[in-house]
């Protein structure tokens, strides 16, 4: 149980909304209703009873209400008393992220370091996620968002942040060409791909590929997430994609899942070196997960 935790908890207690908190905390209303059961695992007790239009507190939930806001307001209280020296904390942190996660994901974990350690500059790199583990292990940046690989690098910390479930889609409006493979049982082999050139989201797809016994026809490899949305909205193919892309993309009214087919989802997390994690700035960072 942390403090992040708790403070979901109270904004939810507050909302009596799942998508609300989510919004204004910048979370994903996935990963806030993992949080929650997590806290009920916690405590062996259900905190709110929940259906389509409401959500209400259990007598549980009612309980712990008072103790999580006294811990929380300790918390704020210590953090205030400690203001001196924590702006003392001052210097450069090297972040990478890929463009999605830099408005899906960025937010929340930023919001409350910048506001408790102000002076530290945060130098954002952005670009293709598949990139992200080796920018960490070359010393390009200090510690990046990261989907988590098959095999992780024992040299790295890893902190998982969230689950991105990934999704096959189509064109909303296909082509006749590739409408005729869609239509009944898609014949997957007569159909184009496009797919993330490398990382774990390729793999992910892969394992599809093999479960499913296709050999694809790869119509475009693509380095990063975003262009892939757009080429299906084109009507380029079928592609295979994290849904929080999806979700954010301009073009997602362009696109519609294959809802029948189920990929692997990706571990997101905060990942940097171990032989560095205690350095200042990074310990800053990562002691608020």
């Amino acid at each position: 149980m942390n403090i992040k935790n708790l403070q979901l908890f109270l904004h939810l207690c507050d909302s009596k909304s799942f998508s609300k908190t989510a919004q204004k905390m910048h979370i994903s209303p996935s990963a806030l209703s993992r949080i929650i059961q997590r806290l009920e695992g916690d405590i062996n007790q259900t905190l709110f009873v929940r259906d389509n239009r409401s959500v209400e507190l259990t007598s549980a939930g009612r309980k712990l209400l008072p103790v999580a806001s006294s811990i929380v307001t300790s918390w704020i209280e210590l953090k205030v008393e400690l203001k001196d020296e924590t702006h003392s904390l001052q210097g450069t942190l090297k972040m990478f992220c890929s463009v999605t996660a830099s408005y899906s994901h960025l937010p929340s974990i930023l919001n409350e370091f910048r506001l408790t350690y102000p002076q530290i500059e945060i130098q954002l790199r952005t670009g293709d996620p598949a990139e992200a583990i080796d920018k960490v292990i070359s010393g390009e940046v200090d510690i990046a968002i990261a989907a988590k690989p098959e095999i992780m690098p024992s040299k790295l910390t890893y902190i998982e942040l969230d689950q991105i479930q990934m999704s096959v889609i189509s064109p909303l409006i296909a082509p006749p060409a590739i409408q005729k493979h869609l239509t009944g049982n898609p014949d997957w082999q007569s159909l184009p791909f496009i797919l993330p050139k490398s990382g774990p989201a390729r793999s992910r797809a892969d394992k599809w590929f093999k479960t499913k016994k296709i050999q694809p026809s790869i119509y475009a490899q693509i380095s990063g997430h975003e262009a892939i949305v757009s080429m299906v909205a084109l009507g380029c193919g079928i592609g295979i994609a994290p849904d929080v892309v999806i979700n954010n993309s301009p073009m997602s009214n362009k696109v519609q899942r294959l809802t029948n087919e189920s990929i692997e989802p990706l571990s997101l997390g905060l990942c940097c070196k171990q032989s560095r994690e205690k350095e200042p700035l990074l310990h800053a960072l990562l002691q608020l997960f």
